[in-house]
């Protein structure tokens, strides 16, 4: 089942069960699904996958840089951003740990060669590339860094 059905679905769940936090993040992530269908970018009826991943990491990334922001003056919202991006996350892959993208990465840089900073360029897209919607890139690119230096 396409994304857009599951979340047109929980939608339609949401709404009978009155559940208004829950479909504030549904619509969000509806609403991001119809501005890439819109955009011109999509030639055919069904968005990519890697498109999708891409904009619910997106929608994910805003929830939670909204959350800090909120944090100090208005912690009410910043629950609701919270609330909102673990909503949001539960529509994702299932997120590698620590250990198993380092694991992943020291095989990566083995494969390339890599043995200083200079090389982090080429790591860092093949391991974007290797870990897309498994890891979040500012986890890779930290644990890249690590292992270069």
């Amino acid at each position: 089942m396409s994304l857009e059905i599951q979340i047109n679905n929980d939608i339609k769940k949401a709404m009978l069960a009155k559940d208004k936090k829950m479909l504030e993040a549904l619509r969000a992530i509806k609403a991001g699904l119809l501005l890439i269908k819109t955009g011109g970018d999509i030639h055919s009826e069904e968005i990519p996958k890697n498109i999708e991943i891409q904009l619910l990491q997106k929608l994910v990334k805003q929830r939670k840089e909204s959350a800090e922001m909120y944090k100090e003056n208005r912690p009410d919202m910043a629950e609701d951003e919270l609330f909102q991006a673990s909503i949001i996350e539960k529509y994702l892959p299932e997120q590698m740990s620590a250990e198993e993208i380092k694991s992943k990465i020291k095989a990566i840089i083995s494969e390339t060669g890599a043995s200083s900073m200079k090389d982090m360029g080429r790591v860092m897209g093949m391991a974007a590339k290797a870990l897309e919607g498994k890891a979040d890139n500012k986890t890779i690119s930290a644990i890249v860094k690590e292992l270069l230096s």
